[in-house]
């Protein structure tokens, strides 16, 4: 290492002077570089004990002690990096977009997959030509805890909600990752453009 560069840490600081309380490396997963290097973000649980920790690496869940709980990385059917992740509104889901156009929607408890998004379920035909655009940022409704806002990469904002069949993402029990099917292109995915109102 040269003598700017470091680890990632997750880092508890005391908002009283600033001074850091504790900190903890996030740990590389199995094959991957290190030390770990990229923007990292991180979000609090509605619970407030525990915070999600998103690198392109890895999602993670730690708890108020900054001890890792669990953590998934990328591979299978989800094997490209990680652009970005957060919370559904209740806490229940992580909505995690990947650097393929790819979404997977995870139970947050266990980290298990419940769903894949291939980009052509949501990405019109017409402009997914050049097949570049990946999630950037994705948003949480605030109310609906199924719906979510992917902002691409390449300024398009995409709507996602299960589709009218299903009440939620994955159904309401949590199935082995290799069983779960991609959302075919020709699924009924409610995506919305950007200029039609949501509910």
């Amino acid at each position: 290492m040269g003598p700017f560069q470091c680890c990632l840490q997750l880092c508890v600081w005391s908002i009283d002077g600033w001074e850091k309380k504790k900190s903890r490396p996030i740990q590389a997963p199995p094959g991957h570089p290190t030390p770990l290097v990229g923007e990292t973000r991180v979000q609090f649980h509605n619970n407030q004990s525990h915070v999600l920790v998103v690198h392109e690496s890895q999602i993670a869940i730690y708890d108020a002690q900054l001890e890792c709980l669990r953590s998934w990385y990328p591979r299978d059917s989800l094997s490209s990096g990680i652009s970005s992740a957060i919370y559904s509104c209740d806490g229940l889901l992580i909505f995690t977009g990947f650097c393929d156009g790819a979404v997977g929607i995870f139970d947050s408890d266990s980290l298990g997959l419940r769903c894949r998004i291939a980009p052509s379920a949501y990405v019109p035909s017409s402009i997914s030509s050049n097949g570049n655009a990946f999630p950037v940022v994705i948003a949480a409704h605030p109310s609906d805890s199924n719906q979510f806002a992917l902002g691409m990469s390449d300024g398009a904002v995409h709507v996602i909600e299960p589709s009218d069949a299903e009440t939620k993402w994955g159904g309401s029990t949590s199935q082995d990752n290799s069983a779960l099917p991609s959302i075919p292109s020709s699924s009924a995915l409610n995506s919305q453009p950007s200029e039609t109102p949501s509910r």
